[in-house]
């Protein structure tokens, strides 16, 4: 990790200073920085876009990897806003960026012109109005207190419904638009959320997607909306928390994946 990347680091919280704008979310010697940054961007018309710089070990000598989300716009144009910046940021010299590729989006225009998104397939599209429900299998928790933050703070940042199961075995329940739910599942398995049996940080490689459909209407109504953490004990205790909201069909689907 280089100094120019940790100064950088410094200087993008004192300028991105207000509630929220700023966050550092992993800092590692072998997989580099995170960082996070809410701005508006879009002028009179502004809407709030969320950043995620992924700053490698190499960097600034090799580019940031980026994501994209906002609550006020498509799947396809955060994806097409996402495509712009990494042009840019390939096209600038080999110094870091970070706050130069966030004042260009902010001055671009990219949100607000009225130009042909960037699709990614009929299949695509589709899936960003509906309701999906997924089931995700962990390995382990061994630092509770980060894992579970995380977990909540990417639920509000993809604006999905989730719940952590908390027994042997782990599950996380999630409610929402496919394209967000994947984006959860990348960022579980790229950005370090618990420590090894040696106590090093890692990464979730292990998690597993037992389940991953279209939300049935009763389920969408009787799961609620925020991230919720529920202990269980017992198979029993498992199968009744399905069933407090609506979901022991899915329940039933994920059993065989639970006692393999």
């Amino acid at each position: 990790m280089s100094e120019a990347a940790l100064e950088e680091v410094s200087v993008l919280s004192s300028i991105y200073c207000g509630e929220g704008e700023f966050q550092l979310i992993q800092q590692s010697a072998e997989d580099g920085l995170v960082v996070q940054i809410k701005t508006a961007v879009g002028g009179d018309r502004g809407v709030e876009v969320s950043l995620l710089f992924r700053l490698p070990p190499g960097y600034p000598s090799c580019p940031p990897d980026i994501s994209v989300s906002s609550p006020g716009l498509s799947r396809g144009r955060c994806h097409g806003i996402r495509l712009k910046l990494l042009e840019q940021a390939a096209a600038l010299q080999q110094e870091p960026m970070v706050h130069q590729l966030v004042a260009w989006l902010q001055e671009s225009g990219e949100v607000t012109e009225e130009e042909e998104e960037v699709k990614e397939g009929g299949e695509e599209e589709e899936e960003e109005g509906e309701e999906w429900t997924a089931v995700l299998l962990l390995d382990h928790i061994r630092s509770r207190n980060r894992y579970v933050k995380l977990l909540e703070r990417w639920t509000q940042q993809l604006q999905l419904t989730g719940r952590l199961l908390l027994g042997r075995p782990i599950l996380v329940l999630l409610q929402g638009a496919r394209p967000n739910i994947k984006e959860f599942c990348h960022l579980l398995k790229t950005v370090k959320v618990d420590v090894d049996s040696s106590g090093r940080k890692c990464k979730e490689r292990m998690m597993k997607i037992l389940s991953e459909t279209p939300s049935s209407s009763s389920s969408s109504k009787h799961c609620p909306p925020g991230f919720l953490v529920k202990e269980y004990q017992s198979v029993s205790e498992l199968k009744a928390a399905f069933q407090d909201i609506n979901m022991t069909e899915l329940y039933q689907e994920i059993l065989p994946s639970l006692t393999d």
